[in-house]
């Protein structure tokens, strides 16, 4: 049930996006974004795990994040009064650019868990919980908005994951979980998400979903 109904929103989100996506101008975008260089990468590539890579995340998310950024509905202490004197238009202009930048992989870890020592049952349980969700407690698989690769859906507004730091998807997912990440028309849905999500399964699938591409 709560899985077709993830499906059913995923579908909606294309629906309205044709009349909403960002119309950026990549080429201008690139000269726009040397602010945020420092933290980002030049090509979106972050070099510390604390920054996300937001090379190939997706233009209309990226457009969504960073108005969401600039009118202070999604607070990120690092960002504040750094896009006060951009226009919406150099907005979608740097997202354009960033989008159209390749993500260098982070690549999953051999990591340990409660109860799973070795690594490969741990990148599997990952796995597990990425494709097919948690029957038993509700959790909805990620693969139907996020698609099965981690390249997310650019029209419908979802971000590529795959490559992702595993750290900083952790941390949005606990963020979720707790309500504190309640910004943009997704948040219900990532909240409901993360809502039945266990330490162990969010620390295993955002490892998991770091090596994806």
């Amino acid at each position: 049930m709560i899985k077709s109904l993830l499906k059913i929103i995923c579908l909606l989100g294309l629906i309205v996006a044709g009349s909403i996506f960002a119309d950026g101008d990549a080429a201008a975008g690139k000269a726009k974004t040397l602010m945020c260089a420092g933290c980002h990468g030049a090509d979106g590539n972050s070099l510390v795990s604390a920054f996300p890579k937001i090379a190939g995340l997706g233009e209309k998310y990226i457009t969504q994040q960073l108005r969401q950024i600039k009118s202070g509905e999604r607070v990120i202490m690092e960002m504040m009064g750094i896009l006060d004197m951009s226009s919406d238009q150099d907005l979608q202009d740097m997202a354009a650019y960033y989008n159209s930048q390749k993500i260098k992989i982070s690549g999953a870890k051999d990591i340990e868990l409660v109860g799973m020592t070795d690594p490969k049952m741990t990148l599997r349980y990952g796995e597990k919980i990425y494709r097919g969700g948690n029957l038993s407690t509700g959790v909805a698989a990620c693969t139907g908005c996020h698609s099965p690769s981690g390249n997310g859906n650019d029209p419908a507004g979802y971000p590529r994951l795959g490559g992702q730091y595993a750290d900083y998807i952790e941390k949005q997912l606990l963020a979720y979980r707790r309500g504190e990440r309640a910004s943009g028309a997704n948040a219900l849905i990532m909240q409901g998400v993360a809502a039945n999500l266990s330490d162990k399964e969010i620390k295993a699938v955002a490892n998991y979903i770091s090596g994806l591409n």
